[in-house]
């Protein structure tokens, strides 16, 4: 654990600095965490061994207290019988429906105390499908050792200063980055802003905020990060953009280090399961989070997908004694990864191409994640806004926002440029709009498919 990072860790008791003898909260993060240095450079082998003595536990108990899974397995699953990963993989998945659906009766009828009084979360319904989950204070420990996590493999400064831009916040000030964090170093102070504030106006808050770190989604990065360089603006003093909610590419990681010299380091999490996957020190790839979710990436037939091989992320939190999601799909796509050359033996996501929406997808049941080269829209026409929607097999609707009316050469130009990044040929129709809103969970999406989903079912 860096010094360089955590900085003097904070002690709770009267007259005693150094060593630190840290509150009740703090400590149970720290030792959380020193679990995590150890594990992290497990072999795999060893890594699956803890996680299936976990899952056993887990699974126990969602048998014994969880009326859904009870019926659902019956034949299925066996308590008294050793588990191993083919019979773990019998098991039936729990899709988003089923959730919604079956609230009640995944309940545990006997959620440990130990682990604290569950309560209820929401998912943002960036789906428009929100879900409910029950969780507990432990889990809201395992949230808070991985994001420590994240800032020691990352060796942030956290005595920095952190802008946020997202949905949910008040324009203000605070003292500190997260009260756990803040019980167990000193911490710099966080300037927050709303994700509705207009694009110009944020990129003049972050100069004057000259924050050392900012937080916000890709597609609100990508924006500032483009308006940056058409005004000359700089930003000296970020080190680095921490990205969350949305699909990072290599593209808006190249926009980054152009508008301002700072990296992009993402995390992959989703309010139902927690953290999934934390961008690697040395990679930009990710590093599954196994000491608390068993993650699988299944293709189409269900079966793993292999090293290179795209597929459905399937999450089981490894803690959740109060409401277990066991082999919940979560509905994203991922690419499974080698091993990674850091020695980490955490298992490797090469990249998370998102939702299932975001695929386009042909008549003979082929998806893609379209590119479209949105770089090079600037240099075609003065494009400020873009998204793209897949209404038929055969029909994609571009929805523009433009400074300007664009002429019929500018437009055939736009026009050859998509068509060239398409599998096939589709019918490009050009919608001019005056803008286009984020959802309601502040995240923005470039391309939708309006029959993805249900060709996926």
């Amino acid at each position: 654990m860096s010094n360089g990072t955590l900085g003097l860790i904070r002690s709770a008791c009267p007259g005693i600095a150094w060593p630190a003898v840290p509150s009740a909260d703090a400590a149970q993060t720290l030792a959380f965490q020193f679990q995590l240095e150890l594990s992290q450079w497990y072999g795999p082998l060893e890594l699956q061994a803890l996680q299936y003595r976990q899952l056993d536990i887990l699974l126990k108990h969602a048998c014994a207290t969880v009326p859904y899974y009870r019926e659902r397995w019956s034949g299925v699953y066996d308590s008294a019988v050793p588990l191993t990963p083919e019979r773990f993989s019998r098991l039936p998945l729990l899709t988003r429906g089923a959730l919604q659906q079956n609230f009640e009766n995944l309940k545990s009828t006997a959620p440990l105390p130990q682990h604290g009084p569950p309560g209820e979360t929401r998912s943002s319904g960036s789906t428009g499908m929100p879900v409910r989950v029950m969780k507990t204070p432990l889990n809201d420990l395992v949230w808070q050792a991985i994001m420590l996590r994240e800032h020691l493999w990352h060796g942030r400064d956290l005595a920095g200063k952190l802008a946020v831009i997202r949905r949910n916040v008040q324009a203000r000030e605070v003292a500190g980055w997260d009260a756990v964090i803040d019980a167990i170093a000193a911490t710099g102070r966080t300037a927050l802003l709303s994700i509705d504030t207009e694009i110009a106006l944020q990129l003049a808050w972050l100069e004057e905020q000259q924050s050392d770190y900012l937080l916000t989604y890709p597609s609100n990065v990508a924006e500032l990060a483009r308006l940056a360089l058409k005004c000359g603006t700089r930003l000296p003093r970020l080190r680095e953009i921490m990205t969350i909610g949305e699909v990072v590419t290599p593209a808006l990681r190249d926009l980054c280090r152009e508008a301002w010299g700072a990296r992009v380091v993402d995390a992959y999490s989703a309010q139902e399961v927690g953290y999934l996957g934390l961008q690697c020190p040395g990679h930009e790839h990710y590093h599954v989070q196994a000491e608390c979710t068993l993650v699988e990436v299944l293709d189409t037939w269900g079966r793993p997908c292999a090293p290179g091989q795209a597929g459905l992320v399937v999450a089981t939190p490894l803690h959740n004694f109060a409401m277990p999601l066991v082999r919940y799909v979560v509905g994203d796509y991922a690419e499974a990864g080698h091993p990674c050359p850091c020695g980490r033996g955490l298992p490797v996501l090469n990249r998370v191409m998102g939702r299932t929406r975001n695929t386009l997808l042909l008549e003979t049941g082929e998806r893609y994640w379209p590119s479209f080269g949105t770089h090079r829209f600037a240099d075609i026409a003065p494009i400020v806004q873009h998204q793209f929607v897949q209404k038929s097999f055969g029909v994609i609707e571009a929805r523009l926002v433009t400074a300007r009316p664009l002429t019929r050469e500018e437009e055939q130009e736009f026009e050859r440029h998509v068509q060239a990044r398409l599998p096939v040929p589709f019918e490009l129709k050009l919608v001019y709009v005056r803008e286009i809103p984020r959802a309601a969970s502040g995240k923005y999406e470039d391309f939708m498919s309006e029959i993805a989903d249900a060709g996926a079912a």
